[in-house]
């Protein structure tokens, strides 16, 4: 079986000369990813995608045209980044315009995963939610104030191509299980299939130089062969082996659904530059079928500003001086709200990049900067609330007093006029878990239609 990931996620653009490269091969199935939740909570908090409509809609214009030259199902998973129902909702709409634009005629199926909280309440009465590595707390009310979905396996998808559909549109989906349902289901070995798939889920990212174009895998009975498509890529048995720690921590046991792939004795060999071939995986079937569950919501709103400083005099006194500036600003939210804001609710945070914020202060030698750029974000329960503070956040942060010098000080500079910018709502993700005791199917409702 060929199958080809025209790119690592809808949206993210690709080379038409691979894609052309790609279809001439005569793949079996066509699949892509259109989301995660790599991006943060926002998207499946807030219902809105990562990427633009015109960048998504240009990607799917051609796909559908690919999968209606070769006949050919076309899966797509995740979208609207989240995979929410809109998300689902969304690209659908897409592909009725475009298909009426076009005079393409398909059978669509599409594939829902958000969880309505009395469902969740159900599961967490009886016991069957899990947490994972590192998961959150939980308590019952959480389900109503948060936006949940379920990721699918490949069984959702393997009922609609039993079903001879054409175009698939699926909510929040195991990036692999995109690849993986029709090999699988016509009864390629699982171990290789769910490799094959993990290789892929990103496109050519595994490639060197890694990008957005696709990827040709070519499944056979004791191994696959993955092939980059892009003019100027090529791979390497290390390139390919090495995405296998691409967002998991072991590189040798990556866990779907229905169990886990166990790569310990894969060998990698390249065919030529451009082809690697891939042997020995195997595939360890769970004593019980569990989904993810993914989960965000609203928790405040923020406006940012960003400055910077090259005074050294200044860069030296900035760890001392704001605390000192945060003890100022809760006084004076009491004086300016006359005491309507609690100032426990409101978080004026300063990340001063050059001197170890993106490892948190875990630098192995102390930095000594020449310049200072400075972020500060004010977190409050409404937007109007974290604007109206941040404009003296702002103002005193631009003069803090500094024991060197006499006299009124600059000490931030900032780009922009003004400064203060609102960044709007700010997300935290809820859920970390597992649904238990589930059947494959069991959490998720399609629909179809002649398109």
């Amino acid at each position: 079986m060929r199958i080809l990931a025209p790119t690592g996620a809808l949206g993210a653009g690709f080379d038409t000369a691979a894609l052309d490269r790609g279809v001439a091969a005569g793949p079996h199935v066509i699949a892509c990813d259109a989301g995660s939740t790599d991006s943060g909570p926002a998207a499946l908090g807030s219902g809105t995608p990562k990427l633009s409509a015109q960048a998504v809609t240009r990607d799917l214009r051609l796909l559908l045209k690919a999968r209606d030259t070769l006949q050919v199902p076309l899966i797509i998973g995740s979208c609207g980044t989240s995979g929410r129902d809109d998300g689902v909702d969304w690209v659908a709409g897409m592909a009725r315009t475009i298909a009426a634009e076009n005079n393409l005629h398909f059978k669509l199926g599409l594939i829902y995963s958000d969880q309505p909280a009395e469902r969740l309440q159900h599961l967490y009465d009886e016991g069957r939610i899990r947490p994972l590595a590192n998961a959150p707390v939980i308590e019952r009310k959480l389900f109503e104030r948060s936006h949940t979905v379920a990721m699918m396996g490949v069984e959702p998808l393997q009922e609609l191509l039993r079903d001879g559909y054409d175009v698939i549109l699926a909510g929040r989906t195991s990036d692999t299980a995109l690849f993986a349902a029709l090999p699988h289901l016509n009864g390629a070995d699982p171990g290789l299939t769910w490799h094959m798939a993990k290789t892929i889920e990103c496109g050519a990212a595994c490639a060197i130089p890694p990008d957005a174009n696709g990827l040709l895998v070519t499944l056979r009975d004791d191994h696959f062969d993955v092939t980059t498509l892009a003019d100027g890529s090529r791979l390497t048995p290390r390139s390919v082996a090495a995405h296998t720690l691409y967002e998991n921590a072991d590189p040798f046991h990556i866990a779907e659904p229905s169990g886990t792939l166990d790569t310990t004795h894969a060998t990698y060999e390249a065919v030529d530059e451009r082809t690697v071939r891939v042997r020995g995986s195997r595939y360890i079937e769970a004593d019980g079928y569990t989904n993810k569950l993914e989960g965000a919501e609203l928790v405040s709103y923020q406006t940012v500003i960003v400055g910077g400083v090259r005074d050294k005099v200044v860069i030296e006194r900035l760890p001392e001086l704001l605390p000192m500036a945060k003890k100022y600003f809760d006084a004076k939210i009491l004086d300016v709200f006359d005491g309507r804001v609690d100032p426990d609710t409101i978080d004026i945070n300063y990340r001063l990049y050059g001197t170890g914020t993106v490892l948190a202060g875990t630098e192995p030698t102390p930095l000594q900067p020449q310049e200072l750029g400075v972020l500060i974000t004010v977190t409050a329960p409404d937007q109007g609330t974290a604007h109206a503070i941040s404009t003296f956040v702002a103002h005193a942060s631009s003069h803090l007093p500094i024991p060197e010098y006499d006299g009124l000080v600059s000490t931030l500079a900032y780009p922009y006029s003004p400064p203060e910018m609102d960044r709007g709502p700010l997300y935290r993700f809820t859920l970390n878990h597992v649904a238990t005791g589930v059947t494959p199917t069991e959490l998720f409702r399609t629909t179809t239609e002649e398109v």
